[in-house]
């Protein structure tokens, strides 16, 4: 593999636009097309543009593909990648790889095109020429109704070189280059390949590729050389001009204030830039002086807001040490830039944006005068370039008239409204990893994230799609499958299965765990009286000890299986913390009760206040198995030096079953920063006379272990933070704790605490220690149960310990943990014990109509409070997130005969190995190196270490097959010829129907 772009001819270029859209109607992975037919077009530089927006200068306007696509999705407006004087091979070098990594906010370590320049002009022709062939043979709007809009740097000496100079003059008139004679010629010999193009419209094209050009210049220019280059280009060049700014001329005290108050306090710069590029007092005047020259020639001057935002690389994000930040971050302050700007200028200057633009913003920007509209991060991510369809819908009546200037007032009313927006807030916690840990297959690689994020593999698309058809019934007959406790986990469950939703990158998660409550108690009524058990099972008598939710989720399934199982539990009502511990504010006693009920309704026999120590007294009774679900109930050390406090456990079954018998004064001070603490802090909350409440920890926020839902609910009720202390001891009221800071940051960009050596104190009546319950190891050690170092029980993959027929599940095994991982120990020991075949339904979880779940990529949802629909992309059914991101279109799905999901192959000569696929692939792989891949010349394959084909070129099925290490050739159109069937049916696939791909 290597990082070499092979420019695709123009003859392949149009014979992969034709094919590709005759045979699937989509053109370079573009489905949803969008036609411009209203007759409205925007006036600009002597041309127009049928909707004000399109991609950036940047990764997804390098090739002609890549703007072939954009244009397809509705993008009128072209910024064209950057060409300076360092070009090809010697700037490539210069580029650490992977380049891009989009999962949030976005960095790169690129910057100009990796092309040479000459590949570059070619390029942009080929795509001048396509778009304007589309737009007549697809029907997609007017074809002089888009802009391309040239972007050069980063000095005057390499702009007036000889290289950049044939550049722009060739981009103002192409019709004396080679490659304009290329396209014209092949259209004119191929004119019977169009339906709606005529020998007429072809010579009526004109080679008048741009004449605008947007100047970008490194950080740290002078100012006076950046009036130098734009002078030069609106003097000698005649070209509509606009002057790229930095962020940085908002000062360095306001860009670290807004970011630090958004929750982007992690992203590290310091001043150097800010001194060194340009500054207001000097960028002011020379704008006004680049205005009168421009208006003296009859041209166009504006300025672009803004280039990328330069930050250090902290925590490994990108191979370098510097790189530049833009998407939702960088919104806050280019709009801020764009409102100073605005009322400095009274709204006369014009200004092209491209800080954060997307889907929720964009409309704002326009209706304020702020026009074209350029993007890059909203495309880098999921849905891709199908993303702009939407945009160029809410775009679509912009009207003809031109720019008029631009409103200040709203424009500062956008940049005001930002504090409020949660889209430029950084959640409290560090965003979880999306990944699930496995390296992608070659073939069949598509399955559902969220699942790999629950513990029992939840089948979540089955019963969405279920929920979504009003199948309350299935979907809770679904859910039961591998879930015994659909309204405790559709209440409290932690739902890291929307950790790994792709949703997360469109707008937030799908709301799994809000439809599985909404299934239970939908479906409940009707699904309780048809629950029975299997034939029972001879020879199987299971004793559980606990009846927590580990044991009656043991209960529910063994039980289901026909094994005759019961339950012992100490206190005389079942349910376990959840019950006895977890405040009724978060979780009613009946969602409990009916979750109990299913397990009654499938057999399991309970009794309640009693003790059991012994699991050999159980087996001497006959029972065949023992399964301790006996949870961790014993208080942990919160290690103060001195004073007493309440150990969390007690207080909350205290708060929960006889709040007004406890007195903990006005001040309250809750030790601890997990899920348990913030329970136990609102909880005290809900005390009479308790007035304060502050929850201490040494770490800050975003470094406690509570779940993010839990730390706002915390804040919601008004608990205070009290961050970076370390509890000594009370005395008399008052709480002493150490003053920490963080640390430096290590390789994963973690901050440990360190302690200062001062202290603080704090008023606190009553001391609360939430610092990690344990489980009782006296009785495991009793019963023959080895334990681990941490006082744990060992036990198998299967739940089974030491102890022949002995079980350890929940809490009991694992210390504090969650329901839902209670739930798959539980499940673990059914199929251990049961033979419980818990995958029943994992076929449900994809959908025969492909193009259902397909045609909700790219769209985004503004409002999910009110969507009636679930939002789920049917990752089951359709993935293809690597096909999606790619922005030069090197990851393809191709449908293989007898394949129910489409599979994915790479193509080798199309991959800059930016990295933006490895950042969104759902397993921890780089589809750019990991996907079967397609090669187009013996140098590229002998250059690679990717498994994948090269075709021998003759027409023939021979192909040159690098695979598990070994290279071979084989006849693919031989059954017999040994490949793996799998990958010789792929290949013939491509070669079938896909012949566009193959050079």
């Amino acid at each position: 593999m290597s990082d070499i772009m092979r420019p695709i001819p123009f003859p392949q270029l149009m014979s992969w636009v034709l094919n590709e859209y005759k045979a699937q109607g989509s053109i370079f992975g573009v489905d949803k097309i969008v036609k411009h037919v209203n007759g409205q077009a925007l006036p600009i530089f002597s041309e127009k543009i049928e909707s004000p927006f399109g991609p950036a200068a940047g990764p997804h306007t390098q090739l002609a593909q890549n703007i072939i696509a954009a244009y397809a999705a509705g993008s009128r407006f072209f910024e064209l990648k950057t060409v300076q004087i360092m070009d090809g091979e010697e700037l490539s070098k210069c580029v650490a790889k992977p380049c891009i990594t989009a999962g949030d906010e976005c960095y790169n370590c690129e910057w100009s095109t990796e092309l040479t320049v000459p590949q570059a002009y070619d390029e942009y022709v080929k795509a001048w020429f396509a778009c304007k062939l589309m737009a007549r043979e697809f029907g997609l709007g007017d074809s002089d109704g888009f802009v391309f809009n040239m972007s050069v740097g980063y000095d005057l000496a390499g702009i007036k070189s000889e290289k950049i100079d044939n550049y722009i003059e060739g981009m103002k008139n192409a019709s004396k280059s080679a490659v304009w004679a290329e396209c014209m010629d092949w259209t004119l010999q191929n004119l019977d390949a169009f339906q709606n193009v005529s020998e007429g419209f072809v010579r009526s094209i004109s080679p008048v590729v741009s004449n605008s050009i947007t100047e970008s210049t490194l950080h740290g220019c002078p100012p006076d050389e950046i009036e130098r280059i734009a002078t030069y280009l609106i003097t000698e060049k005649g070209l509509n001009t606009y002057v790229k700014c930095n962020p940085t001329l908002l000062g360095y005290e306001f860009a670290r204030a807004r970011l630090d108050s958004l929750g982007f306090d992690y992203i590290a710069f310091d001043e150097h830039h800010f001194v060194e590029d340009l500054q207001w007092a000097d960028a002011v005047p020379m704008f006004r002086r680049l205005i009168a020259l421009t208006q003296e020639r009859g041209l166009e001057f504006g300025v672009k807001l803004t280039n990328t935002f330069p930050v250090d690389v902290a925590a490994g994000e990108l191979p370098s040490a510097e790189m530049y930040m833009s998407g939702r971050s960088l919104y806050p302050l280019t709009i801020a830039l764009a409102a100073r700007i605005s009322t400095e200028f009274e709204g006369k200057l014009r200004i092209s944006y491209s800080g954060g633009a997307d889907l929720h913003n964009i409309k704002s920007l326009f209706d304020a005068g702020i026009w074209p509209i350029t993007m890059a991060t909203t495309i880098l991510k999921p849905g891709g370039y199908d993303r702009l369809s939407q945009i160029a819908d809410v775009l679509m009546e912009c009207g003809s008239k031109p720019f008029a200037g631009v409103d200040a007032q709203r424009v500062t009313a956008l940049s005001e409204a930002v504090p409020a927006e949660d889209l430029y807030r950084k959640p409290i916690k560090p965003l979880p990893d999306r990944k699930n840990g496995k390296k992608v297959p070659l073939i069949d690689c598509f399955n559902a994230p969220c699942r790999n994020g629950c513990p029992i593999e939840q089948d979540i698309p089955a019963y969405l799609m279920a929920f979504s058809q009003g199948k309350y019934e299935e979907a809770l007959e679904i859910i039961t499958r591998r879930n015994a406790l659909p309204f405790i986990t559709g209440t409290i469950c932690p739902h890291h299965c929307a950790d790994k939703c792709m949703r997360n990158y469109y707008e937030e998660s799908v709301r799994i765990r809000d439809v599985k409550l909404a299934c239970a108690e939908n479906g409940y009524d009707a699904l309780l009286p048809k629950l029975e058990a299997k034939a029972p099972q001879s020879g199987k008598r299971v004793a559980v000890v606990g009846g927590g939710p580990a044991g009656i989720s043991a209960a529910f399934f063994l039980a289901r299986e026909g094994v005759d199982v019961t339950v012992f539990e100490r206190k005389e009502t079942l349910g376990g913390i959840v019950r006895h511990v977890i405040p009724e504010f978060r979780i009613a006693s009946e969602a409990i009760d009916k979750d109990i009920s299913l397990c009654r309704a499938m057999g399991a026999k309970f009794r309640t206040g009693v003790e059991v120590k012994s699991a050999a007294d159980l087996l001497g009774q006959g029972y065949t198995h023992v399964i301790f679900a006996t949870g961790a109930w014993k208080a942990g050390d919160a290690h103060l030096e001195y004073g007493q406090a309440l150990n969390v456990i007690t207080f909350l079954e205290t708060a929960k079953s006889d709040p007004a018998s406890l007195k903990l004064g006005a001040d309250v001070a809750v030790i601890g920063g997990g899920n348990t603490a913030m329970d136990a802090a609102r909880a005290a909350k809900r005390i009479p006379g308790v007035e304060r409440v502050r929850l201490v920890y040494r770490r800050d926020k975003r470094n406690m272990p509570a779940d993010e839902e839990e730390l706002a609910l915390a804040l919601e009720d008004g608990v205070e933070f009290m961050e970076l202390l370390s509890p000594i001891g009370v005395k008399d009221g008052v709480l002493t704790c150490r003053v920490m800071e963080l640390g430096e940051r290590d390789a994963s960009g973690r901050r440990a605490p360190v302690d200062t050596g001062r202290e603080v104190t704090m008023p606190a009546s009553a001391v609360i220690t939430a610092v990690g319950e344990k489980v009782d190891s006296e009785l495991f050690a009793a019963n023959g149960v080895e334990l681990g170092k941490k006082g744990l029980p060992v036990v198998s993959d299967t739940m089974e310990s030491c102890a022949e027929n002995v079980f350890v599940v929940g809490d009991a095994r694992r210390g504090p943990a969650t329901v839902v991982e209670a739930i798959a120990d539980a499940s673990a020991a059914a199929v251990a014990i049961a033979a419980m075949d818990p995958n029943a339904d994992v076929e449900k979880n994809v959908t025969e109509d492909y193009f259902k779940p397909k045609g909700k990529h790219g769209n985004l949802c503004t409002d999910c409070d009110h969507c009636s629909d679930t939002r789920c992309l049917g990752c089951a059914t359709v993935c293809e997130t690597c096909t999606e991101v790619c922005p030069n279109r090197a990851n393809i799905h191709v449908a293989v005969p007898g394949k129910q999901q489409r599979q994915i192959v790479h193509v080798d000569g199309m991959c800059n190995e930016c990295g933006n696929c490895g950042t969104f692939c759902p397993y921890d792989s780089r589809p750019y190196r990991d996907k079967f891949t397609l090669f187009w010349n013996r140098e590229d394959f002998e250059g690679s270490e990717n498994e994948g084909w090269l075709p021998k070129g003759d027409g023939s099925g021979v192909c040159l097959v690098r695979l598990g290490g070994q290279v071979r050739e084989y006849d693919v159109t031989d059954s017999s010829c040994g490949l793996y069937e799998d990958i010789r049916q792929l290949i013939l696939a491509v070669r079938k129907d896909y012949g566009y791909l193959v050079r």
